[in-house]
């Protein structure tokens, strides 16, 4: 129907594109050396936090509210107190992120739409200078 408004979540491609924005985020971390100290406060294995990040971004983008339905309210910073998080690992979050965006996410104008508040989020996690 014309004028009907769908979430992000519909608009980047449901489901299947979240799995591959997390999959490829993950991967990202993983391997680029400009990345290692985001890394390095992750667990050695990664797929819990890809699993939680999943969830989470589903309901983020409008897509069902799996993250909450699980573990009820994010509370992102209190659930990332533990993990030393200052510029440097904000900032390789934030690369990692982007360039997972510019590979999986084809519209650049969803993706302009999704980095404003991804970014806000992230320099809102920093926990130390």
């Amino acid at each position: 129907m014309a004028g009907e408004t769908i979430t992000l979540y519909e608009a980047i491609g449901g489901d299947a594109a979240v799995r591959a924005l997390v999959k490829r985020f993950y991967e990202l971390m993983d391997t680029l050396p400009e990345a290692a100290r985001c890394r390095a406060i992750h667990p050695e294995s990664l797929e819990s936090s890809e699993a939680k990040l999943y969830d989470y971004l589903t309901g983020y983008l409008g897509g069902p509210p799996v993250y909450v339905e699980k573990y009820g309210h994010p509370r992102l910073r209190a659930r990332h107190f533990g993990a030393p998080i200052g510029p440097e690992e904000r900032d390789e979050w934030l690369l990692c992120f982007r360039r997972a965006m510019e590979e999986t996410i084809e519209n650049p104008k969803l993706r302009d739409i999704i980095w404003p508040p991804v970014e806000r989020l992230a320099l809102h996690m920093r926990n130390r200078e």
